[in-house]
Parts: structure tokens; C-alpha cells; sequence
């Protein structure tokens, strides 16, 4: 089994539109042979965004958020901060990593470029384009 956490900006995608490359990742990453993971902070995230920038679309993601979580295992983020997060510039990004690294993810799913570009090994940071890419060589 395949471990995939999925970060907050692919599942703001996905719940907006079952079309595109970042929805057709989300539901690779919830199936065999591949487990979809999200964190405590991906749902937090996941709110704020919608509530600040999509109001009128809170049905719509509680909706998602619904159906997403009998797929996702939910995971803690933990409180203490791991050595390999100081990698990610932006500070609010390193609880999902430190999520990742503690439930010994595979793959972070992901279009930030915080963890794009951060020299990570493990979990290996991908976007949902190299995923996909990934996922059809397998």
C-alpha cells in the first residue's frame, strides 16, 4: 500500500470541479493500490479557504468533505516539530509535513511550491500531473 497525503490546494481543486488533473489525482490517490491520507490541518485549511474565498460554496464542500472522509484515513497533526520541516519556507506549510513524515506517507500530493521546491527525500513531494504520470508507468 502507497501512502498518500494530499495537500489542502489539491483538495480545494478537487472539490470545486470532478474535472481536471488535480480531481482525476485525488481519486487515484483513494484507490488500491494507493491509501489517500489527510491531516487534522488540511481540514482546518480546507474551511478557512472556503469560507474567505468561496462563501457561497460551504455546501459544496461539506458535501466533498462528506464523501472525501469514508475514503481518507484522518490523521493527526502532531505538536512537535520534526528536524526535516525546517526545509519549507512557509511556516504554515510544515504542520502538513510534520503530519506526512509521522504517519510514514510515501507521497505528498501537491501543487505548492514550498514543497515542491524543498529538498525533501521522503515523503517524496509530487504534483498531481507527476502523480497521475506516476500512477499510469505502475
Amino acid at each position: 500500500m502507497i501512502k498518500v497525503l494530499i495537500d489542502t490546494n489539491v483538495l480545494i481543486s478537487a472539490a470545486l470541479s470532478d474535472k481536471g488533473v488535480p480531481y482525476q489525482a485525488y481519486m487515484k490517490a483513494v484507490t488500491y493500490p494507493y491509501h489517500g491520507v489527510i491531516c487534522d490541518q488540511n481540514v482546518d485549511e480546507l474551511r478557512k479557504v472556503f469560507n474567505r474565498k468561496f462563501p457561497a460554496k460551504i455546501q459544496l464542500l461539506d458535501s466533498f468533505l462528506a464523501i472525501a472522509l469514508t475514503v481518507l484515513q484522518l490523521v493527526e497533526t502532531p505538536a512537535d516539530e520534526f528536524e526535516q520541516e525546517k526545509a519549507i519556507r512557509d511556516v504554515k506549510d510544515r504542520p502538513i509535513l510534520r503530519a506526512a513524515i509521522n504517519n510514514n506517507v510515501d507521497i505528498l500530493l501537491t501543487g505548492d511550491k514550498d514543497f515542491l521546491e524543498a529538498d525533501i527525500e521522503r515523503p517524496r513531494t509530487i504534483t498531481p500531473t507527476e502523480f497521475m504520470e506516476l500512477a499510469a508507468s505502475e
